[in-house]
């Protein structure tokens, strides 16, 4: 399946499914513990406000909108941070996020560390993706640089620079 058809599949659907496309296959995705739930809101609430008082052009979105890595995979983070003007409203997809989160949960913990790693990496946007553990209260930031490379590093706590787009996030309102 491409990402299209999966677009038009999850567009059908009468209830809302939480799904993300994986090598052409559609793959559910599992129910969230409270925890998972909380972090993502507060990943969401903490960038929404980075990205207000640092005065960027931008929009902070938590799940919902797909984003498609290439023809046949197309995942939906926990939160992402696109800059530029709004999207239009009926869109379903962020093709240009700057910044990614994904919240840990026992059944994405390899592929949210593995293969989405990867896979985001794959657009040439992604300067930013965090990994956020709840269950050891840490968030993994991996960095693209100006010469492409990517830089990890893992924290507990502190502030977290997300430059560009010139955002400052405490490690601590993520993890709220």
């Amino acid at each position: 399946m491409t990402v299209d058809a999966f677009l038009a599949w999850a567009a059908s659907q009468e209830e809302p499914q939480r799904a993300e496309l994986i090598n052409g296959q559609i793959v559910m995705m599992a129910s969230e513990r409270l925890v998972h739930t909380r972090i993502k809101a507060s990943a969401y609430v903490a960038l929404r406000e980075a990205l207000a008082k640092a005065a960027v052009i931008g929009e902070v979105f938590p799940d919902g909108p797909t984003v498609p890595i290439d023809s046949f995979t197309a995942y939906e983070p926990d939160a992402l941070v696109r800059c530029g003007t709004p999207l239009p409203g009926d869109g379903m997809i962020v093709a240009d996020p700057v910044i990614v989160v994904e919240v840990i949960s026992p059944s994405s913990a390899h592929s949210d560390t593995s293969a989405k790693l990867i896979g985001y990496f794959k657009l040439p946007s992604v300067r930013h993706y965090l990994v956020i553990d709840p269950d050891t209260r840490t968030v993994m930031h991996h960095a693209r640089s100006a010469d492409g490379s990517i830089a990890a590093r893992t924290l507990s706590a502190g502030r977290l620079l997300l430059d560009p787009p010139g955002l400052a996030v405490e490690v601590a309102d993520l993890l709220a």
